[in-house]
């Protein structure tokens, strides 16, 4: 119980951050705020994270999780065009799962720059982007495949700032549509 519980506050205190830090922004939010939103001390605070910085690791952790998880299972596939597409729709829903934490970290890459989670999230991208392509491919496959990628993780954000009427489910499927196309035409090169 006393495990499931601190896991519980431990979550309170990632979505109570988050929740500030969107609001106020990370530079402007201390972790005496968060301890009072959530009606705790900052020792009890300072149990679970040191520093905001710690918090941001968490953050990061919890949405770099499912990014993860879908790198272990695409490595586990075989490298085939529905793999890919599978791929790119698996990562589009995560995105989604995780948009609150991900826009976070994209409006505050400048502050969180310093800390080691920018060369997780290249790693990540990275990771990801060797699933999609093949070293061997012609330099213009690699770009379509990796392509298809950027279209969805970058269009993700890119999108969600026109108010064009769209709801964010449309955005997405519009999102992965064309990156299939460029899986597609990439995989026609071959």
């Amino acid at each position: 119980m006393t495990g499931t519980r601190r896991k519980d506050t431990r979550q309170r205190i990632l979505d109570t951050a988050l929740e500030l830090f969107l609001e106020r922004g990370y530079d402007q939010t201390s972790l005496r705020e968060i301890a009072e939103r959530l009606d705790v001390t900052k020792a009890a605070l300072y149990y679970h994270f040191k520093s905001k910085e710690d918090i941001v690791g968490g953050l990061g952790d919890e949405a770099g999780r499912r990014i993860d998880e879908l790198i272990a299972w695409g490595r586990e596939q075989p490298a085939t065009l529905a793999t890919r597409r599978e791929l790119l729709s698996r990562l589009n829903a995560a995105l989604a799962e995780n948009a609150p934490t991900l826009r976070f970290l994209q409006e505050n890459q400048a502050a969180l720059r310093r800390m080691q989670s920018a060369e997780t999230f290249k790693q990540r991208m990275h990771g990801l982007g060797e699933l999609l392509s093949d070293p061997d491919w012609p330099l213009v496959r690699r770009v379509r495949s990796v392509s298809a990628l950027f279209t969805v993780y970058f269009g993700t954000f890119a999108m969600e700032e026109l108010d064009d009427g769209t709801t964010a489910e449309e955005k997405r499927a519009a999102l992965l549509q064309v990156a299939g196309e460029q899986l597609l035409a990439a995989d026609q090169e071959g």
